[in-house]
Parts: structure tokens; C-alpha cells; sequence
């Protein structure tokens, strides 16, 4: 099963078809198996997109917030993300090429901070040179209030988003950078 669902496939719609049947045959020796567990086992029925900001790459979903690189908008108001190269929600698997068409990404900034310090040391042995400078990145706290696919609106499930930015700092996700 896993060897003709690993062969790279330019075309979606045989991606998605391809997928569709691994899962409707796979049974739970398989999926369990398969390096597709973690599909099968919590993310198939989540909405999700990953989108381009920064020069980065960041898995995103409604209802949490993504620490990513400075944008120019003050905080409290709304930002469009129109750089989403792959869209997921419940099952249905769109993927852009390069971009999604009709999707976008909408969300709250919350506040512009700078992130943990990091050191610079550099030296050379022998020769009493040392340098040593620290650089503190400009970030953006970003919550993600919606995903649009083509007019539809993707949102967290009711209770699930951190209502002030107390909770918010109690409970910090990792964004997690696709490469």
C-alpha cells in the first residue's frame, strides 16, 4: 500500500483520489505502520493550512496564536494572509501550486515583542580576539481567527481560543516551520 502512495505526484487530484483510497483499504496493522499514522491518527479531521510569512513556512490553525516575524500592523487590528500553499479540513487535502487560489488566512495581532536574546561569541584561538554581541529578534504574536477556502470560512470550535492574553501567555505553542 505505502509504496504507490509514496511516489511524488504533481497532479492533486490524484494525490487526494491516492489518499482516499490508502485510507479506505488501510487496515489498523497498516495505518499503524504507515509513516501516514500520524494522518490517521489525530490530524485527519482537523483544518489547518500552512502559510508563508517571513520567509518562513508555518503550519497554522483557527483558534491559536504563532509567534512570527515582525509585521508593520499595529496590534488589536485584523491581517489577510493570502500566502497559503496548502489548506486541510476534514480529510480534503487542497494543495497549491504554488499557491492555494481562493484561500487566505485571516487573523488578530495581539502585541509586537522581542524574542529571547541570542548570543553571538565569536573567536579566534591564539590570537586574543574575542567578540561577543547578542541580537533580540522583533516578533509578532499573531492569532489565527479563520482559514478561507473559496468562500468558505473555517473557524475554531467554539471554547477552544485563549479569550484574553493572559491565557494566551500561560499557554505558548511552538510554531512549527515547515521546510
Amino acid at each position: 500500500m505505502i509504496n504507490w502512495l509514496s511516489n511524488s505526484c504533481s497532479d492533486q487530484v490524484d494525490t487526494q483520489q491516492k489518499l482516499a483510497k490508502a485510507i479506505a483499504i488501510a487496515t489498523p496493522q497498516e495505518k499503524k505502520a504507515s509513516y501516514l499514522y500520524g494522518i490517521f491518527k489525530d490530524n485527519y479531521f482537523m483544518t489547518y493550512a500552512i502559510i508563508e510569512t517571513g520567509g518562513k513556512q508555518l503550519r497554522v490553525e483557527p483558534g491559536r496564536f504563532y509567534d512570527i516575524e515582525l509585521l508593520h500592523i499595529e496590534a488589536e487590528e485584523k491581517v489577510t494572509i493570502d500566502a497559503v500553499l496548502l489548506v486541510q479540513h476534514d480529510g480534503e487535502v487542497t494543495i497549491g501550486q504554488p499557491l492555494v487560489t481562493g484561500a487566505s488566512v485571516e487573523g488578530t495581532v495581539m502585541r509586537h515583542f522581542r524574542d529571547r536574546k541570542v548570543l553571538v561569541y565569536k573567536m579566534k584561538p591564539k590570537k586574543k580576539t574575542r567578540k561577543k554581541r547578542g541580537h533580540r529578534q522583533e516578533v509578532t504574536r499573531l492569532m489565527i481567527d479563520s482559514i478561507n477556502l473559496n468562500g468558505t470560512i473555517f473557524t475554531a470550535p467554539a471554547g477552544t481560543t485563549a479569550e484574553t492574553e493572559e491565557e494566551a501567555e500561560a499557554t505558548p505553542v511552538e510554531a512549527t516551520v515547515v521546510e
